[in-house]
């Protein structure tokens, strides 16, 4: 069995200028990430709190879930958002 993989938590941030960078940003990290072999889901929210983001992530094992960490870091969205809060748990379970 593979272990698929769970990522949910917030993006969390501080000002108004961080939070216009997300929103500018996040429409192509969503199409990007979604195209990605492995990902079964991938869903970022506004909360009513206009500074932070729900996060839901689903990727069908740890191996696609590491090329979405390494694709991210390397990205336009993962340098500017590099110094954002995130408060993710990650699951790891069997399909």
């Amino acid at each position: 069995m593979t272990a698929e993989v769970l990522l949910s938590g917030y993006l969390i941030c501080v000002n108004a200028d961080e939070a216009d960078c997300v929103e500018r940003l996040l429409p192509r990290h969503l199409d990007l990430t979604r195209a990605e072999l492995g990902c079964l889901s991938f869903v970022v929210d506004r909360t009513d709190d206009p500074l932070v983001w729900r996060v839901d992530e689903r990727f069908v094992d740890e191996a696609a879930f590491a090329f979405h960490q390494q694709r991210v870091a390397n990205s336009e969205w993962g340098r500017a958002t590099a110094d954002i809060q995130r408060s993710y748990a990650v699951t790891i379970g069997e399909r």
